[in-house]
């Protein structure tokens, strides 16, 4: 792709460009000097927003997080919020997983150890502020902190590990079966020991 960049955002330009090469490219070509050719901008006015490669990666990891996050959010609202909310929250990382499975690597190796507790989508991506909402709403009044880190590592476990177990060709992706699936762990929430 040849998107020239003229004026504007480069920053934004910059994880776009990113963002459609993970997309369409099996081996996304995502260093710092061919996105500044392919944006039409010397290397040094890319390196002012993005000091490194891996700075690039990070910041495309969080903006993969967001993105994932807005859309479970519209899903959950659509369902109506609380527990059948939550439920497709779930099933929207799933379907969304299988839609972007390079993206969803890419996050996984750029995100580091997650604390499950902290509600900060600015530290964490939106997909995590979309887990510990929807944890508040499904769950029974009166959870311990200990209690809703363990709702919050099984929720995320579920759904993170039915879309490897897709990714990885393992399962069959069925939209219907991961819904069922999903909504079958909320309707029980498990409590801590």
């Amino acid at each position: 792709m040849n998107a020239s960049y003229h004026h504007g955002d480069l920053r934004s330009a910059t994880l776009q460009l990113g963002m459609e090469r993970l997309e369409s490219q099996e081996q996304p070509e995502l260093g710092l000097r061919a996105l500044a050719r392919d944006l039409g901008v010397s290397a040094t006015a890319l390196y002012r927003h993005f000091p490194n490669k891996d700075a690039l990666l990070d910041a495309l990891a969080l903006e993969g997080l967001n993105r994932l996050g807005r859309n479970q959010a519209e899903a959950g609202a659509a369902a109506g919020g609380g527990r059948a909310g939550f439920a497709e929250v779930g099933a929207t990382y799933v379907d969304w997983a299988v839609e972007h499975p390079a993206l969803l690597r890419l996050i996984y190796t750029r995100v580091g150890k997650v604390d499950v507790d902290i509600d900060d989508p600015s530290a964490m991506g939106e997909a995590f502020h979309q887990l510990r909402k929807g944890i508040a709403a499904a769950m029974p009044e009166g959870l311990t902190p200990e209690d809703r880190t363990v709702a919050t590592l099984r929720a995320w476990s579920l759904v993170h590990g039915l879309a490897m177990l897709i990714l990885d060709g393992q399962v069959d992706y069925d939209p219907a079966m991961v819904r069922n699936i999903v909504r079958t762990s909320v309707v029980t929430p498990a409590k801590a020991p």
